[in-house]
């Protein structure tokens, strides 16, 4: 796909979505953190129905960390994984409250070295909460951009770093969220709804050819 495809991709994905936001529910970088920690391999609409329950009872590194391990449990047991998410998010607190006077650090490493937290985590909360031009790839991007040819990598490491080479600088902040998006409703996995896609004389997709039996001579 060459560049001018792109940003043609690109002002359209902005112009449907100028303001494109996360579906997580959130209202401060460390209650972004603890969703998207509990959204590996999970739904957001299942992290939101456990975060709107434990984050009017507690939403601080300090309020969770007296929670305990135990006592966190209850709020996040429906979402998959729960017994390490809890015990990662535990002990991210408590690094939190020693390391960085319990507020959620600006910075790349630092949010690596929390437990749970790997680069899309740390892509997302820096992207989202903070608002750098980092770009997170999860199943939906790593889909989309395979799938159109926008970014094409055989795993979210590659795809990640073609995206950082092709998109420019106007859309990096927002393209994390409008490819997901897309691939959460539109292009999405089994089958892609081609027909109500805004973007689908610029994609380079060739959906496979539906077998069809030859008459008999």
């Amino acid at each position: 796909m060459n560049a001018d495809k792109r940003r043609q991709i690109l002002e359209r994905l902005r112009a449907n979505n100028p303001h494109p936001q996360t579906e997580l529910h959130f209202s401060s970088p460390f209650e972004l953190l603890v969703a998207v920690a509990l959204s590996a391999q999970a739904t957001d609409v299942s992290v939101n129905k456990a975060t709107d329950k434990l984050f009017p009872v507690a939403n601080t590194p300090q309020a969770i960390y007296d929670l305990g391990v135990e006592g966190l449990k209850p709020y996040i047991k429906t979402i998959g994984l729960y017994n390490s998410k809890a015990e990662n998010i535990i002990k991210a607190c408590r690094m939190l409250l020693d390391l960085h006077h319990g507020e959620v650090p600006e910075n790349r490493e630092a949010l690596e070295a929390l437990p749970g937290v790997g680069r899309k985590t740390a892509n997302v909360v820096l992207n989202t909460a903070f608002g750098w031009p980092t770009i997170a790839v999860d199943t939906h991007i790593f889909r989309v951009s395979n799938r159109t040819k926008f970014a094409v990598g055989k795993d979210v490491v590659a795809v990640e770093q073609k995206l950082e080479k092709v998109v420019p600088a106007e859309f990096k902040v927002d393209v994390h969220h409008w490819l997901i998006l897309h691939g959460r409703y539109t292009c999405v996995a089994r089958k892609p709804r081609c027909g109500s896609c805004i973007i689908e004389d610029l994609c380079e997709y060739s959906p496979p050819k539906e077998n069809v039996k030859k008459k008999k001579k």
